[in-house]
């Protein structure tokens, strides 16, 4: 059986994007100086991403708003592209999640306030999974969807739901947030079994195996990545293990072949905000993978979306279709 098309579930919400000059200390006040509201989370961010990289790639998503104003905006936005948003479902007693984003303006970093919002209810049941006809189902984030995250007699719910696609003959892929409290290595491993891909940060990756992905300058270590990495592929992943940072792209495969490709040089003043960034590398991955790229050129094409994804303020604005991204990548070589 052939199928087609892109699956994305998990977190919906809105981004309440707010640029500061810098983070003031504890107890002072920082001005405001821009803000915005954009779509946000897994399902959002990286659905509009593959959508807005290729039209004609069938996109349907899976998730929970609530029945109010921020729900109505994110999954108008969705439909607006042409995205399938009949397995957004509805509650009648939380609000649609949401996240204030506060960016500084020079430098991109970010840090989330978020509020978990109808992302909480959203459960199996909301995913017909008899009916799912697609050639990947991507779900993010782990640690950030209680029903899916509750350990219950040594096993999740993700991993319930991931089994169950995997057994449609459909592939599988993962996206994680980068926290480590509670039972995160416990939650991750057990969903790790039935994920033909794992696209996820450095930071994510580590705190799997319980490694440091950088010392104490904040250098990379790559070979705790790598290590990482492997690991990984030894607790069940299937297929591939993708990992991105600032600086590189690193993929596995199931033969333990590893590539490695440098992120891009961007030139000063490019960068207008980092939210959404790894949802694009996501989408990007997701894309070439749909494409049977070659992992070198999965890792190129993603940092390329990354980019783009760079160059706006909000987590969607940024990423263009596969002709201008060649455009871009011209842009951004002859300006470095």
């Amino acid at each position: 059986m052939t199928r087609k098309g892109i699956a994305i579930a998990g977190n919906v919400l809105t981004d309440n994007v707010k640029i500061i000059h810098s983070y003031p200390e504890k107890g002072m006040l920082a001005t405001i100086m821009e803000e915005s509201i954009a779509v946000g989370g897994c399902v959002p961010n990286t659905a509009i991403d593959v959508k807005k990289i290729d039209k004609s790639v069938p996109v349907t998503v899976y998730g929970k708003i609530g029945k109010d104003e921020k729900g109505i905006f994110v999954k108008e936005q969705m439909k607006e592209v042409g995205i399938d948003v009949s397995g957004i479902k509805e509650s009648l007693i939380v609000p649609t999640s949401y996240s204030d984003v506060i960016t500084e303006k020079h430098s991109g970093a970010r840090t989330f306030f978020h509020n978990r919002g109808a992302n909480a209810e959203f459960c199996i049941d909301d995913v017909d999974v008899d009916n799912l006809d697609c050639k990947i189902f991507h779900i993010g984030y782990l640690m950030l969807l209680d029903w899916f995250d509750k350990l219950v007699d040594g096993n999740t719910g993700m991993a319930k739901l991931l089994k169950s696609v995997r057994e449609k003959g459909i592939k599988t892929s993962i996206d994680i947030v980068s926290e480590s409290s509670g039972d995160f290595q416990k939650i991750v491993r057990c969903a790790l079994p039935y994920c033909d891909y794992a696209i996820i940060n450095e930071i994510e990756a580590c705190n799997v195996i319980g490694v440091e992905p950088r010392d104490k300058d904040g250098k990379l270590i790559e070979e705790n990545i790598i290590y990482a990495m492997k690991q990984l592929m030894e607790l069940g992943v299937k297929e591939k293990v993708v990992v991105h940072c600032p600086e590189k792209g690193y993929c596995i495969d199931k033969s333990g072949n590893l590539t490695v490709r440098d992120a891009l040089k961007l030139p000063n003043g490019f960068i207008k905000g980092s939210v959404g960034a790894g949802d694009a590398f996501c989408a990007g991955c997701l894309y070439s993978l749909y494409n049977d790229y070659k992992d070198g050129e999965m890792l190129d094409f993603a940092s390329l979306v990354a980019a783009s994804c760079l160059s706006e303020k909000d987590s969607i604005s940024g990423v263009r279709d596969v002709e201008k991204l060649k455009k871009l990548f011209i842009e951004i070589k002859a300006l470095s």
